[in-house]
């Protein structure tokens, strides 16, 4: 006699949580450059974060308690990280573009500000990342979970280094004029960097989940994908770093 099969049906609020906090982001955006209400678009954006915080966290925590792991996640994350270097290859293209079409005069449109070092001193701090996460990845797999999060807090403190230096330098270059749109070279230059931070920033709110599921102890060896996932789209984006840093700053620093 076959087995009865009893269909199974969930019903969850962080995927609706979740969707308020980017639908957020869209009225922050919305109020800060169409409706010219800066502090109002900091407000939304600072209630976004939480909100978009607060239901990633929940939602897997979710999953740990009552789903099982997929075989296909490695396979997904491969796909979705293939996605991501179409996204750069088209930032990449834009970038030669217009510096093949204005190589005659690109010299002037370098600032004083690039400066190839500190370019070198990022990787450095991104690429000390990328091996934090592997220590972070091999610990948990090992069953040393305090080991785990001190490396995953590590890695967590390193790329949040990168993105305020890199801030930083941004901020440096606008107070010498320059801005996005003030010739291609600045353009593509906050293009292409913008881009990268943005997924930097993104990594961080993934390692932030898995901080917390692998401390509340909801995460086991044996269903890790989201740690691989994670781990996966780091090394993904400390990869395509050399790539940007080499364009925007070795080849676009080059009068």
């Amino acid at each position: 006699m076959s087995e009865a099969i009893h269909p199974h049906h969930e019903t969850s609020a962080w995927p609706a949580v979740v969707g308020v906090g980017v639908m957020l982001a869209a009225f922050a955006l919305l109020a800060g450059f169409a409706w010219e209400m800066p502090i109002l678009g900091i407000v939304l954006a600072g209630v976004m974060v939480a909100v978009f915080a607060v239901g990633l966290a929940g939602w897997a925590r979710e999953f740990f308690q009552h789903d099982e792991g997929e075989g296909l996640g490695p396979v997904a994350v491969s796909a979705f990280i293939l996605s991501e270097v179409i996204i750069f290859g088209t930032v990449f293209a834009a970038f030669w573009v217009g510096r093949i079409e204005n190589i005659d005069v690109w010299a002037e449109f370098v600032p004083e500000g690039i400066n190839l070092g500190f370019a070198l001193w990022l990787t450095l701090i991104l690429w000390a990342s990328s091996g934090s996460i592997v220590l972070a990845e091999r610990a948990f797999e090992s069953g040393n979970r305090n080991s785990s999060l001190m490396w995953l807090a590590i890695t967590f403190g390193l790329g949040t280094l990168f993105v305020v230096l890199h801030m930083n330098e941004w901020l440096h270059l606008i107070d010498e004029g320059f801005v996005p749109g003030a010739n291609i070279y600045a353009t593509a230059f906050y293009g292409l960097t913008g881009v990268h931070t943005s997924h930097v920033i993104v990594g961080l709110f993934i390692h932030a989940i898995v901080f917390y599921v692998v401390a509340k102890g909801v995460m086991t060896p044996s269903r890790s994908t989201l740690f691989f996932g994670a781990s996966l789209y780091w090394h993904f984006v400390d990869i395509m770093w050399l790539l940007v840093a080499g364009n925007a700053y070795v080849i676009g620093g080059a009068g």
